[in-house]
């Protein structure tokens, strides 16, 4: 073959590198990122890696090669392994069965070829069959095998894909297995070394990244060991730390042969393939960090520290295992020392939760992250250069094309990777995707798909389709990451005067305990011996009026409210407590007068009131009892009894309140067709109540708030997924908002689909109609637009979990785990929140928006309510690209809540030993209204003249100061005047006395 040209890679370190690393160093790595900055360092990064970095797909033989019996190959342990009976005399065993056909790649060399010119691909990592080429394991040569693997190198080299190839991928051949026991054999070694040297010698021309073996542990452990996995033999530990002992003595073989022999004239690099899981402490003390070390130890470090150390098993492992572990004599611990020239690693669902025995865990907690997993490489190893020669996860054999759950994993892995790069200083200079295509997987066989193109292992022709991966995985290599959009950065500029800044608290803190000063009673101290007030039965003073500054809790909440210095405040009425028997036949007056103390005093301190007549909470959504007995919104007489509540607040607090809301996030969760039909009557009755009868003399506004998450199709490329979202923001926002603020009915996105159902399923969901003048009625009933606005979902069409599949609206709710989430679970995606508004606008017009709800749990712990400042920043910010890229006629923000008493976990205010506490995100929040927003040395200055709410009360005082100011010169002259007449007269009385 003709000489290759330069690897365009940094420059590798080979003979004489420093091995100078001390085992142990890894322990470092829980600590070290128990104290990143959160939530910054877990933060989506987008940038690029590295010039030159390598991207890559894989595949193994037996997984897709197929061609069993073709062209002379021989059996291999798991030829035999699957075939053996599975199933009870009777039953059907699966089709296809092992990995006889599999995706049949010995058949479609140049299907897969055209799969990786698609992707875009740098290398592709495959490996040789060895009973293909050598079918008893020993000579002499298939040539029919020798042809094969030429095709694909040539192939490769037309594409200009970079080999990376396995010698021996599990698939040892049956014969060395019948004849000497497999790697329990010391003979083993030798006869690998002659294998790997035939493969060097034909195809050593064309290919310069080898792997001896992939992960011996599994090979191992689960082959001589337990017989989970081929050859089957239940030799336990003993037997199974022999077998690893005789592949590391293996391994060493092949990389000084190829070292001696072949280096100078092919010019490649040796490396084994060695897999781990990942592992983190119950809790982070000593003890447990010494455990994972272990459990690192045992899995990884069994094999990497013989050959990146020292040449000898980890010390863990020798005072552990004591004489079940063999022996290295000094010779091979220098042989067996230094025999890799790059680390390969592998990485994903092969080992992580499925291979890794229990006890292995030593009692701690497993988990996915890649990036911890490369620092401690990085750390324990003395940073050596890093190949990523597997990584991904996978999805349920019966997902076909839109595989959003491989694709959020993928980016996981591929940004943990950037991040050690980038952040961590760890030398990756590759990437593997695992697999190129469908096939045959292990001990899962064909119940789990791994691939990035579809195989349809039951079709003939095993076409390859590409999956939503794909294309994800093709976008990402042309931009070599995650570049930096112009979206996902920060907006600098201001809201427009008069935007409403606001908090939330769903019920307001209610106290109507009189105050001291209400007391008529005559107490007299007793200072000698109770030291306590006694009342003097039988005296009383006169009873004064009741104020409104009696109300010590009110007070307080004002007091707060103020040191926030939001321009308005929203909370909810509460219907069941105001008329508690559904209508005016009983009326609490006393929580009505709290409620209009409450009002004024906002409006004293200029805090608008932004009040909701009715919000469903758990205990009988917040109806009266006699209501929800009986149906509640099930009963056409609840539409009235809204409206006869209604108008009694309009009546007795509307001097007080200008900004309406009739109901207040109905949850279409927990709501049926009849019940929203009603609740939409109700609040259009409501509405044309407050429009005829009130809006005039009280000048107010009113709408409806509804509940709006965003939804986005979990495959951006997927039009299933792109009509998945669709039905589904019909169904959570259209459903109550198209009636309303759309042509007076339900979407048809909604009646089609409901009609489908009924006619298909045989279910029988009834969406009622409304009547032309319901229609009219209910068309236009709005002010504004209100919502609440938390999170945002993921969704699909393919069923994939079934415990998160909705099998009603048939959907697939998806996480992007790469995605912030709060302890609750709640994922924060601001940009979900400027779609949210953007679709509002495209699908309602220019309707006025506020933003009613906005906020994010925490766990009482003040590290979480960091995350709470970024949410509100990043939130906000996103509010502000679509007033100003937008043109979304935002008009208000409001903070979900106020504080943890009343809304456990979401407060900006802590509240503890009967105390509020203002949390750093009460304070940040403060900042940015301040600032209107986030102004930057652009933006211009904004003077906006000051707003004083409407006060019925205080419009006298205001509009004369300067006669108050008179009068009360003239009241303090005459009250010094009438002091000093009485000082003198007294003291004339005296002289003459």
């Amino acid at each position: 073959a003709a000489p290759l040209p330069p690897l365009l890679l940094p420059p590798l370190l080979l003979l004489g590198r420093p091995l100078l690393g001390a085992p142990g160093q890894g322990a470092g790595t829980w600590s070290r990122f128990a104290r990143l900055p959160y939530p910054q360092d877990q933060l989506f990064l987008h940038d690029t890696f590295p010039d030159g970095f390598l991207w890559g797909a894989g595949s193994a033989a037996y997984q897709t090669e197929g061609g069993w019996r073709q062209g002379g190959k021989g059996a291999s342990v798991w030829d035999t392994f699957a075939h053996r009976p599975a199933t009870p005399p009777g039953s059907a065993p699966p089709a296809p069965a092992g990995g006889d056909v599999a995706s049949d790649s010995y058949n479609n060399l140049f299907r897969d070829a055209e799969g990786l010119r698609r992707l875009g691909v740098s290398h592709y990592r495959f490996s040789l069959a060895w009973a293909r080429l050598l079918p008893n394991g020993t000579a002499p040569l298939n040539p029919a095998g020798l042809a094969h693997y030429r095709r694909l190198l040539g192939r490769l080299r037309e594409l200009g894909v970079e080999p990376v190839v396995t010698l021996y991928h599990w698939d040892l051949p049956q014969g060395l297995q019948d004849a000497f026991g497999g790697w329990a054999s010391p003979v083993l070694p030798q006869l690998f070394r002659d294998y790997a040297e035939l493969c060097f010698r034909h195809f050593g021309g064309q290919v310069r990244y080898w792997l001896t073996m992939d992960n011996p542990y599994v090979v191992a452990w689960h082959g001589y060991g337990t017989g989970r996995l081929p050859p089957g033999v239940q030799g336990g530990p003993r037997l199974g730390y022999r077998a690893a002992h005789h592949l590391l003595q293996a391994h060493a073989k092949v990389w000084h042969l190829y070292n001696d022999h072949f280096r100078p004239t092919q010019r490649g690099k040796v490396s084994i393939a060695l897999s781990s899981h990942w592992i983190k402490p119950q809790r982070m003390t000593e003890k447990n960090i010494k455990e994972c070390q272990k459990s690192l130890d045992f899995v990884l470090g069994w094999f990497a520290k013989p050959i990146f150390i020292d040449g000898d098993y980890p010390e863990s492992m020798r005072s552990n295992l004591s004489s079940l572990l063999p022996e290295f004599s000094e010779v091979e611990k220098k042989y067996i020392k230094g025999t890799a020239d790059f680390f390969a690693l592998s990485f994903g669902a092969t080992l992580s939760f499925q291979l890794l025995d229990s006890h292995m865990k030593f009692q701690q907690l497993e988990s996915i992250s890649l990036r911890q997993l490369l620092y401690w490489i990085s750390s324990e190893y003395n940073n050596p250069q890093i190949f990523i020669v597997e990584n991904s996860w996978f999805v349920s054999g019966s997902t076909k094309r839109d595989d959003a759950k491989y694709i959020y994993y993928l980016k996981k892995f591929i940004m943990e990777t950037l991040k050690a790069i980038r952040y961590d200083g760890v030398n990756v200079f590759g990437y593997t995707v695992w697999s190129l295509l469908d096939g045959f997987e292990w001990h899962r066989g064909y119940s789990i798909r791994r691939g990035l193109f579809y195989v349809d292992f039951q079709s003939h022709d095993k076409k390859l389709m590409p999956k939503s991966s794909v294309l994800f995985y093709q976008k990402l290599i042309e931009k070599n990451g995650f570049p930096p959009l112009p979206e996902n950065q920060p907006l600098e500029g201001i809201f427009p005067c008069g935007f409403a800044w606001g908090i939330v608290d769903n019920y307001i803190q209610v106290d109507t305990t009189p105050a001291q000063f209400l007391d008529s009673n005559v107490y007299v101290w007793d200072v000698h011996q109770t030291k306590k007030l006694i009342k003097v039965d039988g005296v009383f003073t006169s009873k004064r009026k009741r104020h409104c500054v009696d109300f010590a809790v009110i007070r307080l909440q004002i007091s707060l409210l103020q040191e926030m210095h939001v321009t308005h405040f929203h909370f909810s009425l509460k219907w069941s407590l105001i008329l508690p028997l559904g209508n005016l036949s009983l009326i609490n007056h006393t929580l009505v007068h709290y409620y209009q103390c409450f009002a004024s005093e906002l409006l004293r301190v200029n805090i608008t009131p932004v009040v909701a007549l009715w919000q469903p909470m758990a205990e009988n959504q917040e109806l009266p009892v006699s209501l929800a007995k009986y149906g509640a919104w099930e009963n056409p007489e609840t539409v009235q009894a809204f409206v006869e509540y209604a108008k009694f607040c309009f009546t007795n607090l509307g001097d007080h309140i200008k900004f309406w809301i009739t109901m207040n996030e109905p949850s279409v969760k927990n709501l049926t067709y009849t019940a929203g039909h009603n609740l939409l009557k109700a609040h259009a009755k409501a509405w044309h109540l407050y429009d005829k009868e009130f809006r005039r003399s009280q000048k107010g506004k009113i709408s409806i708030a509804l509940q709006a998450d965003w939804v986005e199709p979990a495959c951006p490329f997927s039009r299933n997924d792109q009509e998945v979202a669709d039905r589904i923001l019909e169904f959570d926002i259209g459903w109550l908002a198209e009636p309303i603020f759309g042509n007076g009915d339900y979407p048809q996105v909604m009646r089609a689909w409901l009609h489908r159902r009924n006619s298909v399923d045989l279910y029988n969901f009834h969406l009622p109609y409304f009547s032309e003048d319901e229609k009219k009625l209910i068309q236009g009933s709005f002010d504004f637009f209100a919502l609440s606005h938390y999170t945002t979902t993921l969704v699909g069409w393919e069923k994939e979990d079934a415990l998160k599949y909705d099998h009603y609206l048939e959907v697939q709710m998806i996480n992007d785990i790469t995605w912030l989430h709060s302890p609750d679970r709640a994922a924060v995606v601001p940009w979900g929140l400027r779609k949210l508004l953007k679709w509002v606008k495209s699908k309602y017009g220019d309707v006025p928006i506020y933003v009613m709800a906005n906020g994010i749990d925490d766990d009482q712990n003040m590290v979480h309510d960091k995350l709470r400042v970024y949410y509100i920043q990043n939130y906000i910010n996103e509010a502000l690209k679509a007033h100003t890229l937008d043109n979304v006629n935002l008009q208000g923000y409001f903070v979900y809540s106020f504080n943890d008493k009343t809304a456990p976990k979401y407060g900006l205010y802590s509240y503890v030993a009967n105390q509020y506490e203002p949390k750093p995100s009460m304070k940040h929040y403060r900042e940015i209204i301040d600032n209107n927003g986030f102004p930057g040395p652009e933006s211009p200055e904004l003077l906006c003249p000051e707003e004083v709410a409407s006060c019925l009360e205080c419009h006298f005082f205001r509009t004369r100061k300067s006669l108050l100011a008179f009068v009360s010169f003239i009241f303090v002259a005459f009250i010094v005047t009438i002091f000093f007449i009485t000082y003198y007269s007294k003291r004339v009385k005296r002289r003459y006395k």
